[in-house]
């Protein structure tokens, strides 16, 4: 299945499944909406079941996120071994863990938002995971059971605010709008093998990335089962998965987003996203 939601910001959304023909059909009268108080493998089993042809067409709108804003949004750095070579770092013997702003979390196509004190905004295209059930401790080979479905992220960074100042990664990863998400929630089935996807960005119709999950590190099911010894994973919880080559940190010379940029990115299956950078 397909799963995604139409609305304003700060309105109501209309979850929608896409049927057959790719048209967004309401499913309003079988859940309130997609999000941490409602993702559920019984809900995903009701969904399927439903005869989408006898539900409302959604014509169009504001696209917003697949699912509700997350409780948490988890992130794993250097996790492409094309991307590590790129950055001259080592790969890494166990994933590297932090977390992004919940603030963050955006429609795919909303604007990128670009602060006075910017100086250098990074773009990158990522696989993202949306967990489907709760999971604490659980072993690799359960790991798929707990996972919902899959998105394209744009992890956008302030890489002065991430490496040049004082402290973690989370301040230059944690500004509004600074995790374009969607179109898509795809669940496992309908995408086949997740390490086999190819994706893609570009700025200004310039292509800036090109890469694929094949490239991960760590796998999909290594994340979520090793996230699963430190954190209880909860349901609509969203993890970014790491970048390919091509961010403009690992460019020579380097390249930072400025107001007027478009920025377009896509993963095999999962749909293409849009943004526009504007000033704040």
């Amino acid at each position: 299945m397909k799963l995604m939601r139409y609305g304003d910001r700060h309105g109501a959304k209309t979850p929608c499944v896409l049927d057959p023909q790719g048209q967004a059909r309401d499913v309003s009268s079988i859940v309130e909406d997609f999000g941490p108080r409602t993702l559920s493998p019984e809900l995903m089993e009701r969904l399927r079941a439903a005869d989408l042809s006898a539900l409302p067409v959604v014509q169009g709108g504001r696209v917003a996120p697949p699912t509700a804003q997350p409780f948490n949004i988890w992130c794993v750095g250097l996790n492409y071994s094309d991307h590590a070579a790129e950055a001259g770092m080592a790969i890494p013997d166990e994933p590297i863990l932090f977390n992004k702003a919940t603030g963050t979390y955006c429609g795919p196509f909303d604007d990128i938002l670009h602060a006075p004190k910017m100086t250098k905004l990074d773009w990158e295209v990522e696989l993202g995971i949306v967990i489907g059930k709760p999971a604490l401790n659980i072993d690799k080979a359960e790991a798929m059971d707990h996972v919902a479905g899959f998105v394209v992220v744009n992890d956008i960074s302030e890489r002065a605010w991430q490496l040049e100042r004082a402290g973690q990664w989370v301040k230059g990863k944690s500004f509004p709008n600074f995790c374009p998400t969607g179109p898509w929630l795809v669940t496992p089935d309908e995408l086949g093998d997740v390490q086999s996807l190819d994706m893609w960005l570009e700025v200004n119709g310039a292509r800036k990335q090109s890469g694929s999950t094949s490239t991960m590190i760590f796998d999909v099911a290594t994340i979520v089962s090793y996230m699963s010894e430190f954190a209880r994973l909860e349901p609509g919880d969203l993890i970014c998965t790491g970048t390919p080559p091509g961010v403009g940190a690992g460019m020579d010379p380097q390249e930072w987003l400025s107001v007027g940029d478009e920025v377009r990115l896509g993963i095999d299956g999962l749909g293409a996203q849009k943004q526009r950078v504007v000033a704040l």
